[in-house]
């Protein structure tokens, strides 16, 4: 148990230099900078985002146990199997994006009455920042965090909280510790005329990350999800401009709720494509996926049938989500190398996808043991006990498991 949380807050310090983080990174760096000299500000801030990380990260543990209570399989990063929810993300990330270009402000007419709004914004704006990288942050996966997650998924709901806490204050600490010590914000630079375009700089990594969830939804749901979720960026994206233009208007004193009414009522119309997109298809495989699969699916009952024939296989358990699996695939499986090592060795490939839920690859994670993306697994030539390998691959790695399995299999 303690190695499992041990491992856990190392995930979570680890999780802070993944891409999929990044764009919520970068808000954080911004308003370490914008709060430079002011000391209790910026703690509080830290506390914010300490507690919106911790407060997120309990919420989805126990949506998660409670799912695997009632007898769903279901693992880390189970939320962004939902069609539904990466929709939401992806407005989410858009609204920032647009904030950060300045067409609109949050919390500005609250800050414009009574002079009082400021720091409760701020600390709110950190607690969301908080609650928003920890839900980003669940397509990637560190080195160890699939032996810590599988291991507390395995445990008593108590355990698998604390493990979960464990791994949402290790992804909360570098933030937090710069809060709390000044020497080590010395290092950053003042805050001045600059940061303006700073922050509208960094309203890009936050549309790469709406470029990217984008293409995980056609994944999912399709062309006609695809559609839907572009109509509903191009409403939101104009119902920040009406809002914007109302907040300048009340600020020169004329009158705004013209715009506010339009505002909320393309806003409302954003809503009813967001519930229809888990009734979309799912999207079919694309050639190279096909490819990659070769010409054998992923099922219990096919590894059965065929393990133990004389021939390797490998399982790739992955998902358009998870950018952890995606880099494997790029730098590892996907090489002319690990090809000709399958073609020598007569391995047979199989790609188990969870893009979207399915239960018999939720099951197989919980078998061996993973309580996430991405697993590895080589069944031997003889049939023997099934290997997993590293959640980060080289193809060396990969190579050294297949001539391995094949050896095995003539020894036999």
């Amino acid at each position: 148990m303690l190695t499992a949380i041990a491992a856990a807050f190392l995930d979570g310090i680890i999780l802070n230099l993944m891409p999929c983080v990044f764009p919520v990174i970068s808000l954080k760096a911004l308003s370490l900078i914008r709060h430079h000299d002011q000391p209790a500000h910026a703690r509080s801030e830290g506390l914010a985002f300490l507690l919106g990380v911790v407060v997120t990260m309990v919420a989805l543990s126990a949506v998660l146990l409670l799912a695997r209570a009632g007898g769903a399989s279901v693992g880390w990063g189970f939320q962004l199997q939902s069609p539904v929810v990466i929709a939401l993300l992806i407005l989410v990330m858009l609204g920032s994006a647009l904030n950060l270009l300045g067409l609109f402000e949050v919390g500005l007419s609250v800050q414009r009455v009574g002079g009082v709004g400021s720091d409760r914004g701020g600390l709110l704006g950190s607690a969301l920042t908080g609650a928003l990288a920890i839900i980003v942050a669940t397509p990637c996966s560190a080195p160890f965090m699939a032996s810590a997650v599988g291991y507390a998924l395995t445990q008593p709901p108590m355990v698998s909280l604390v493990i979960f806490i464990s791994l949402a204050l290790g992804f909360a600490a570098p933030f937090t510790l710069i809060s709390f010590f000044p020497l080590l914000a010395r290092i950053l630079p003042a805050p001045g005329a600059w940061m303006i375009t700073l922050k509208q700089g960094l309203a890009f990594p936050m549309l790469g990350a709406v470029g990217w969830l984008i293409w995980v939804l056609e994944r999912q749901a399709g062309s006609a999800a695809l559609a839907a979720i572009l109509i509903c960026c191009l409403l939101l994206s104009f119902a920040a401009w009406l809002y914007g233009m109302a907040q300048k208007r009340r600020m020169m004193g004329q009158r705004h709720r013209a715009l506010h009414l339009a505002t909320a009522f393309f806003v409302a119309l954003v809503v009813p494509p967001l519930l229809n997109l888990n009734s979309f298809a799912a999207a079919p495989q694309s050639e190279e996926a096909s490819q990659a699969a070769a010409a054998v699916a992923w099922s219990p009952q096919n590894v059965d049938a065929i393990k133990g024939l004389g021939k390797p296989i490998l399982v790739n358990f992955t998902a358009s989500w998870c950018i952890t699996c995606q880099v494997n695939d790029r730098t590892s499986l996907s090489t002319q190398a690990v090809k000709a090592a399958m073609a020598r060795t007569s391995t047979i490939y199989m790609v188990a996808d969870s893009t979207k839920y399915n239960p018999d690859v939720e099951q197989a994670l919980s078998d061996f043991g993973r309580g996430g993306l991405p697993l590895y697994v080589v069944y031997p030539a003889n049939g023997g006990k099934p290997v997993v390998l590293p959640q980060v691959l080289t193809p060396r790695i990969v190579i050294s498991a297949l001539d391995q399995a094949t050896e095995n299999g003539k020894k036999s």
